[in-house]
């Protein structure tokens, strides 16, 4: 992201990172978007676990449409523990680097299996311990199969809008993260995740954001500033 001064758009709104202007975003973003979840489909926890380790580098419609019969497939822990990886590699080949994600999810449920008695752990702890899943993983299976809130989800939309936001000037998605929950109340983790997410792809957009449509820019620093 390039920033440019321009003499028309110096922002006079609340100061970045403020309760002020924190709160006024989490409104805005309530009421554009009131019914905002996790866009993935699951029925269960190992569902969504799977769900998200495809999402990586993917987007979620594609992602759900491959689930669709995955799920059909795959009904518990055992049967992904148990499936070739050339099979499993083939029935997710479509959500990109399936070498990696097939290898991943096998290993998770073999370790499911024979450390947690085939049941998806609760705790980020135990969760990270788990082949091919990190902080991000962890949160929205917690968050969205458990009602667990530890951490708030980072991916690449929510980096960037915190940035955008003046809310961190952090690239590393852990580090982002400490910042948000430092600023943000805990009671908005979870919510203010899938706002942010429903925001950065309708509006914020990543090379081209649509701020003269955004109901958000005399609340961002970043408004009008953005080029590529």
């Amino acid at each position: 992201m390039e920033l440019l001064s321009h003499p028309q758009s110096t922002y006079t709104g609340p100061r970045p990172g403020s309760p002020e202007q924190i709160q006024a975003i989490i409104a805005e973003l309530r009421r554009l978007y009131p019914d905002a979840k996790c866009t993935l489909n699951f029925s269960n926890p190992l569902e969504l676990l799977i769900a998200t380790q495809l999402s990586a580098q993917c987007t979620d419609e594609r992602v759900n449409i491959v689930t669709a019969d995955l799920f059909k497939k795959y009904r518990s822990v055992e049967d992904y523990a148990t499936v070739s990886q050339e099979e499993l590699e083939q029935d997710i080949r479509s959500t990109g680097f399936y070498r990696n994600k097939a290898k991943n999810i096998r290993a998770a449920s073999q370790r499911i299996i024979t450390n947690y008695d085939g049941e998806v752990p609760r705790t980020m702890e135990d969760l990270l311990t788990l082949p091919g899943v990190a902080r991000k993983t962890a949160n929205v299976v917690l968050g969205n199969a458990f009602g667990i809130v530890e951490g708030f989800v980072v991916d690449t939309h929510i980096g960037r809008l915190a940035r955008r936001f003046g809310w961190t000037t952090n690239e590393d998605p852990v580090k982002v993260e400490q910042d948000l929950m430092k600023l943000i109340p805990q009671q908005d983790w979870l919510d203010l995740s899938h706002l942010m997410i429903y925001h950065g792809r309708a509006v914020c957009l990543a090379r081209k954001p649509l701020c003269e449509k955004c109901t958000l820019a005399k609340l961002c620093p970043s408004a009008f500033l953005v080029t590529n």
